[in-house]
């Protein structure tokens, strides 16, 4: 099982509950070539395929081109993907838990790279800031989708 880099110094794990069934939630994430018509930040996106470990997509984010490698595929539980992009390596974990009040979305992801460690507390809020942002939207989407 793959992991996020747990020595990087910017790492940033964040949870929601989302009252919306697990297919739905686990559809609206791993519809990757689909997260701009529900994630206002994510400007574009193009993948190379159906989602399988071994899969690239390349997205725009915050001004950010970025070219990510999913590494797992454990439908609808987990999905894992990273690699690198302008000088940082990044890795980034989501797992999808079925709870009788909704499903609990927790994500985690690691960010290196002389980018990163030139200005570490900049990073680590701007990687809190995105993850809350995308749990949000992924809230919104799942729960207007499941009405």
């Amino acid at each position: 099982m793959v992991g996020i880099d747990t020595t990087a110094p910017v790492i940033s794990r964040h949870e929601i509950l989302i009252d919306a069934p697990l297919q739905t939630v686990w559809e609206l994430q791993a519809g990757i070539g689909d997260w701009p018509t529900w994630n206002p930040d994510i400007e574009s996106v193009t993948a190379d395929g159906p989602l399988k470990a071994g899969m690239t997509f390349d997205w725009r984010t915050h001004g950010l081109d970025i070219r990510s490698t999913v590494q797992e595929v454990d439908a609808p539980r987990r999905l894992v993907w990273g690699g690198p992009s302008g000088g940082i390596t990044g890795v980034h974990v989501w797992t999808f838990t079925e709870r009788p009040e909704g499903v609990l979305v927790h994500t985690e992801e690691s960010w290196d790279g002389e980018p990163i460690r030139a200005n570490v507390d900049a990073m680590q809020a701007a990687l809190d800031a995105s993850l809350v942002a995308w749990l949000g939207h992924l809230r919104t989407a799942a729960v207007g989708s499941a009405r």
